[in-house]
């Protein structure tokens, strides 16, 4: 299931020619990105990203979304055909992250969400005895995918503290480990709050992509090990909410996947 469900642009609205449709019209998004149009080659792009990882556009899904926006913009005459407003390194990008047997979709433009969602996937072995066979998801595995969902975030305190709760959930020790994946988060955002350029910051991907590693024991994901969690992120953000596709996001969505697995 979305996360964040896309608002599809619609034609038969009356826009004036010089305001094209933004990436902030469709998306919860915001910053720089929020007042860019959306063109042509940047849903080319996302429509590619998502035949890649998933085999096909999803219908009503981002990519499809943007296409639609880029065509009434070129159509207005507001954006060109050969020029994309996407600018950065991490462009738009699909990233898909399997356990569980689910699948767990990050669509994103310029580091920023603009989808995130639960699919099943295709079961290897359809035999009465292999259907009741699941692997429930870790909370390591859990941090893994916030790796990959949010891989680009700069790690702060209001993510140290969600990391935090997991790693104390996973282990049942109510102290921070050093050397341990809580220890290396406090590191990095001590490190960033010092720190002025964004490029020298340390990120989620930098700290989370080996937590079942670092973690001394793990356990699967439950409802109130998730529960936990996204209240330390939530008491520890100024705005008093969750990252998309972050830890408690993460965590949340395991322990939806572990309570019934045949979603």
């Amino acid at each position: 299931m979305s996360q964040q469900q896309p608002r599809r642009p619609q034609p038969h609205q009356s826009r004036d020619h010089e305001e094209p449709i933004k990436y902030g019209d469709v998306f919860n998004v915001t910053g720089e990105l929020a007042s860019k149009a959306i063109a042509p080659l940047d849903a080319a792009a996302m429509q590619s990203a998502e035949t890649t990882v998933l085999g096909q556009t999803r219908r009503s899904g981002p990519a499809a979304v943007m296409q639609s926006a880029a065509d009434v913009n070129r159509r207005a005459g507001v954006v060109r055909r050969d020029r994309t407003d996407v600018t950065g390194d991490e462009g738009v990008t699909v990233t898909k992250y399997t356990g569980g047997g689910e699948s767990w979709i990050t669509e994103a433009v310029e580091g920023q969400v603009v989808g995130q969602y639960i699919q099943p996937e295709a079961p290897r072995d359809t035999t009465p005895e292999a259907s009741f066979i699941t692997d429930p998801i870790t909370v390591g595995e859990a941090l893994e995918a916030a790796a990959l969902s949010a891989a680009d975030k700069p790690i702060e305190q209001s993510d140290v503290a969600a990391i935090q709760a997991a790693e104390r959930r996973a282990t049942g020790c109510n102290e921070t480990l050093p050397g341990r994946v809580a220890a290396e988060a406090q590191s990095a955002a001590t490190w960033n709050s010092r720190t002025m350029r964004s490029e020298d910051k340390t990120t989620l991907s930098d700290v989370l992509s080996d937590a079942t590693t670092m973690l001394p024991r793990d356990k699967a994901v439950s409802r109130e090990d998730a529960d936990r969690v996204v209240a330390a992120e939530m008491r520890n953000n100024p705005d008093m909410r969750t990252t998309p596709g972050g830890v408690a996001a993460s965590m949340a969505a395991a322990a939806r996947v572990n309570e019934n697995p045949t979603i």
